[in-house]
C-alpha cells in the first residue's frame, strides 16, 4: 500500500548496543555446583577438629609440662649449639660444594674423577657413620703432619686436642652437605643458558672473569632456592651430632629425659615445636629468596601472604556488596 504524499514513514527504534536487553539482566549466573569438592572439604574438616582435640586434651602430652620445659637454660643450650652447627656446616658445607662442582666440571679428567668419587660415596653412606667416625678418628690416626710424602715432616698437630665435639660435629655435617651442595651447584651451573658461554667466549673474556661475571650469578637463580630447601634437611639432620656427645636441641632433651623419665613425651614435643619454628624460619626465607630470583624469569612474581590476604579481603567485600545489590 502506497503512503499518502507528504506522510512520513515511522520506524520502530532499533535497541541501542550499551542498553542489554531485559531477558539478559533478569538472568544470574550461577557457578557450576560440586558436590565432591564440598563432601570431601567437609570430611578433612572433621578429621583436622579431631586431630586437634586429641592434642589439646590428651592428658598423656602433659602440656604444662611441656611450657615447663619449651624455655629452659637446658634447652635454649642446646638450641644455640644446633644454630651454630647448622650456620657453621651451611657455609662449609656450600663453599665445599662449588669446589666440587668446578671439578666435576673441569676438563680434567684426575679432577673429575675424585670430585664424582666424593660425591657417590658421601652420599651413598649414612651420615650418622660419618660422624661416628670422625669421633674416632684419634684410634686410626695419633697426630696429623703436613710435609713432603713419604719424607720428612714440617708441622705436626694433635688431633686428639683439634678434634673437639664441635669440630668433629661440623666437620662431619659439612662433609656431607658439601656431596649435596655440590649436584645443587652443578645443577644451577648447567642450567644456564649455552648461549652465554658462547657469547662470553666470542667476547676473548678469561675463563675466571666469565664465570664469576656471566656465568655464575645466572646459576645463582637456580642454586641458592634449592640450596635453601637444603638448609632445612639439615637442620634436621643436626640432632645425629648428639651421638658424638654433642648437645644440640635433640640431645639436650635426651639428657633431660634420662634424668626425668616421666617428662620424656614433654621434652620430645618441645624439641618437635622447636625443629619447625626453625624450619618454618627457613621455609619463609626459601619463598622470599625464590620470589627475588624469579624476577625476569615470569611474568607475574608470586604473591607473598599479605598480598594473597588483602586480596581475599577485596573478594569478600566485593562478594558482599553484589549479595547486597540483589
Amino acid at each position: 500500500m502506497s503512503e499518502p504524499p507528504g506522510a512520513t514513514a515511522t520506524l520502530p527504534e532499533a535497541p541501542t548496543a550499551d542498553e542489554p536487553s531485559r531477558s539478559l539482566t533478569a538472568q544470574r549466573v550461577l557457578p557450576l555446583r560440586r558436590p565432591g569438592r564440598w563432601i570431601v572439604t567437609a570430611v578433612v574438616l572433621v578429621l583436622v577438629a579431631q586431630f586437634v582435640h586429641g592434642l589439646v586434651t590428651n592428658p598423656f602430652y602433659q602440656w604444662d609440662r611441656w611450657s615447663y620445659w619449651f624455655l629452659r637454660p637446658t634447652i635454649l643450650d642446646g638450641l644455640l649449639i644446633t644454630l651454630e652447627v647448622t650456620a657453621y656446616s651451611a657455609v662449609l658445607g656450600l663453599a665445599g660444594g662449588i669446589v666440587l662442582a668446578l671439578a666435576r666440571l673441569s676438563k680434567s679428567p684426575v679432577l673429575r674423577a675424585v670430585s664424582w668419587t666424593y660425591v657417590w660415596a658421601l652420599r651413598s653412606i649414612p651420615l650418622i657413620v660419618v660422624l661416628i667416625f670422625l669421633y674416632n678418628f684419634s684410634a686410626l690416626y695419633k697426630t696429623l703432619s703436613v710435609g713432603i710424602p713419604f719424607g720428612p715432616a714440617f708441622f705436626t698437630f694433635d688431633e686428639s686436642r683439634l678434634a673437639t665435639d664441635m669440630v668433629v660435629a661440623v666437620i662431619g655435617l659439612s662433609l656431607n652437605e658439601a656431596a649435596y651442595a655440590a649436584e645443587v651447584v652443578r645443577g644451577g651451573i648447567l642450567s644456564v643458558d649455552q648461549g652465554q658461554h658462547e657469547a662470553a667466549a666470542a667476547l676473548g673474556l678469561p675463563k675466571g672473569y666469565q664465570f664469576r661475571r656471566i656465568v655464575f650469578p645466572q646459576a645463582l637463580r637456580s642454586i641458592i632456592p634449592n640450596y635453601v630447601n637444603q638448609l632445612i634437611g639439615l637442620i634436621k639432620g643436626t640432632s645425629l651430632v648428639f651421638y658424638v656427645s654433642l648437645l644440640d636441641l635433640f640431645g639436650s632433651a635426651q639428657t633431660m629425659g634420662s634424668t626425668y623419665p616421666g617428662d620424656i613425651v614433654p621434652l620430645l614435643l618441645v624439641v618437635t615445636v622447636w625443629y619447625l619454628i626453625l624450619t618454618s624460619v627457613v621455609s619463609v626465607v626459601q619463598f622470599y629468596v625464590e620470589r627475588h630470583y624469579a624476577r625476569g624469569a615470569t611474568r607475574s612474581l608470586p604473591p607473598t601472604p599479605l598480598q594473597k590476604l588483602r586480596t581475599g579481603l577485596s573478594d569478600l567485600r566485593a562478594r558482599i556488596r553484589r549479595e547486597a545489590a540483589i
